[in-house]
């Protein structure tokens, strides 16, 4: 599982499939919201909000 701002989903697209050898569900944080859990407030890569949930 991957959060990540908008500049860096591809390359966590990428990883994942490397990883897993399978195409992730890619997931709109600012569209979806989960009960029980907060996603990080910024992209595991950098400073920036963190945009998509890449699973």
């Amino acid at each position: 599982m991957y959060v990540v701002c908008k500049d860096h989903l591809e390359l966590a697209i990428d990883q994942f499939v490397d990883e897993y050898e399978d195409a992730p569900d890619i997931v709109d944080l600012e569209e979806t919201r989960f009960p029980a859990w907060e996603p990080p407030a910024h992209c595991e890569r950098c400073q920036e909000k963190a945009r998509f949930l890449v699973v």
